[in-house]
């Protein structure tokens, strides 16, 4: 059955990934890393653009290395573009730039980090009213006051 009582049936994989992330913010950081790995091999090269997407923001998260950090939040950003079509997608835009801009500011790449601040910025406009629209809008800003003048 698609749905129950008006309710579309929830994304197993999506559960599961969202399971481990809230580990993560519980502070285990290493076991929630090796979780999403794990889950990146079993789903594999051919799994849903969105799933692949949404984990590999996810594990970009859990990288100690700025270097890991930002691969993984650019193969984020390469399976949402596979995915374009998908409103869901779209949503993610303003965060996986945003984090791309923060990678790239640990890296001490200014302009790479001023131009996905640009980005996320021209693209925040499809976030919600709520609470994750919200922190992203907020996030936007906390970097451009870092990064201050020419964003």
């Amino acid at each position: 059955m698609a749905e129950r009582q008006g309710q579309p049936e929830p994304d197993a994989v999506l559960t599961r990934i969202g399971q481990v992330v809230m580990l993560h913010h519980a502070g285990d950081r290493e076991e929630a890393r090796r979780r999403l790995l794990d889950l990146w091999a079993e789903l594999g090269e051919d799994a849903d653009p969105l799933h692949r997407c949404t984990l590999a923001h996810y594990l970009a998260d859990t990288q100690d290395d700025p270097t890991d950090e930002l691969a993984w939040d650019l193969r984020a950003l390469t399976e949402a573009e596979a995915a374009a079509g998908a409103a869901a997608v779209r949503a993610l835009y303003p965060s996986l730039h945003l984090n791309l801009a923060a990678d790239y500011v640990k890296l001490d790449r200014t302009e790479a980090a001023i131009a996905h601040l640009r980005r996320a910025r021209g693209a925040a406009g499809v976030l919600g009213d709520d609470s994750y629209g919200d922190g992203v809008r907020a996030g936007i800003l906390r970097l451009e006051g870092r990064l201050g003048e020419g964003v």
